[in-house]
């Protein structure tokens, strides 16, 4: 029975030391000192042995015991610590590997546009300005050659401001254009004069793929001594070849604005079709851009310009319709849609 006892002792500490995983070392004592081990079997067959070899082999089978039991502790806790171990390794920070990027935010679509367009004026002698968005009747419309009667207000879908004067009448809104922009200009500045009028506008008006309350327009205008429509066309015709590209054809046609005369409008060859006709372009190889002329001599007069002495000349174009011909978009209310899979390709 001892020897039987040894043999155990030694082939348990042999199986023991060969374990490297807490999850065998519950089979190992399952085995060894499970309800079902041989060592239990051996305590329970002590009541058939003599009275003097059962209290040598009771003693050697609880000193037996007792070493597996030992050793099985030691064993689950070097094991333990071996996790923790490989645990800190695993998690420790090596200053050494390249950093996580962060996703790197960028302006919206028309901020850049504004700005790729106000860089291009900036570098031909503009100077942008900006000014209110909620402004007078007389800035938006009387300053600009277009008196309470004129048929041109019954276009601008104008969203006036609750105030009322004492006659009445609601003097402020919520400006259709920045063109309110150059009646303050030419009102507060001297000649020579060039600026551009970038801001927000507002059109009573519903929304769908072409059209929105709030869009963004860009003015601007020119004022000094001996300026002519070949001034304009030449500003214009260089605006268009370097935002639209060297290759790009260019046409300017007669049109009516209250505050220029003569007023003229000016298409590109259609970004689509090069010209052939499509639907975009509504089959005539064109897409109007912007208006302009040569400034009406009343708005001149009204801020203290000479007409006789200065002349001028002034466009305006609407900001959101550029990128939307650059990018092929057809409908511009995916730009206040704040959705990122749109806006993060930009």
């Amino acid at each position: 029975m001892l020897e039987q006892l040894e043999e155990l002792k030694l082939n348990a500490l042999k199986e023991l030391g060969a374990i490297t995983g807490i999850k065998e070392l519950g089979l190992w004592r399952v085995c060894y000192l499970g309800k079902k081990s041989e060592l239990t079997r051996i305590l329970r067959g002590l009541a058939a042995l003599p009275v003097e070899e059962r209290k040598l082999s009771g003693a050697q089978a609880n000193r037996v015991k007792a070493d597996l039991e030992a050793t099985l502790s030691q064993k689950e806790q070097a094991l333990r610590e071996a996790q923790l171990v490989v645990a800190a390794e695993k998690g420790r920070m090596d200053v050494t590997l390249p950093g996580r990027p962060f996703p790197v935010g960028h302006l919206h679509p028309i901020t850049q546009t504004i700005y790729e367009v106000c860089d291009i004026f900036a570098s031909l002698g503009f100077q942008v300005v900006e000014g209110p968005e909620v402004e007078w009747d007389y800035y938006n419309f009387e300053a600009l050659n277009i008196p309470e009667e004129h048929p041109a207000r019954d276009t601008m879908s104008t969203s006036w401001v609750d105030f009322k004067t004492g006659d009445g009448r609601r003097p402020m809104l919520l400006r259709t254009h920045t063109t309110s922009l150059t009646a303050r200009v030419v009102e507060s500045r001297q000649p020579p004069i060039r600026v551009v009028e970038p801001g927000k506008v507002y059109r009573y008006e519903a929304s769908d793929a072409t059209h929105t309350p709030m869009f963004h327009q860009i003015d601007g205008f020119a004022v000094d001594r001996g300026i002519t429509m070949a001034d304009l066309k030449g500003v214009l015709y260089e605006f268009a070849r370097r935002f639209f590209g060297e290759e790009r054809k260019v046409r300017f046609r007669c049109d009516y604005f209250p505050f220029v005369e003569p007023g003229v409008e000016m298409a590109i060859e259609c970004l689509v079709c090069g010209g052939s006709g499509c639907r975009l372009c509504g089959n005539t190889g064109w897409i109007e851009i912007l208006g302009a002329g040569m400034t009406h001599p009343k708005v001149l007069q009204r801020g203290g310009i000479d007409p006789e002495v200065y002349t001028s000349f002034a466009f305006g174009m609407g900001i959101d319709r550029l990128p939307m011909l650059r990018y092929g978009i057809d409908d511009i209310r995916l730009f206040y849609s704040n959705d990122t899979r749109f806006l993060s390709q930009f």
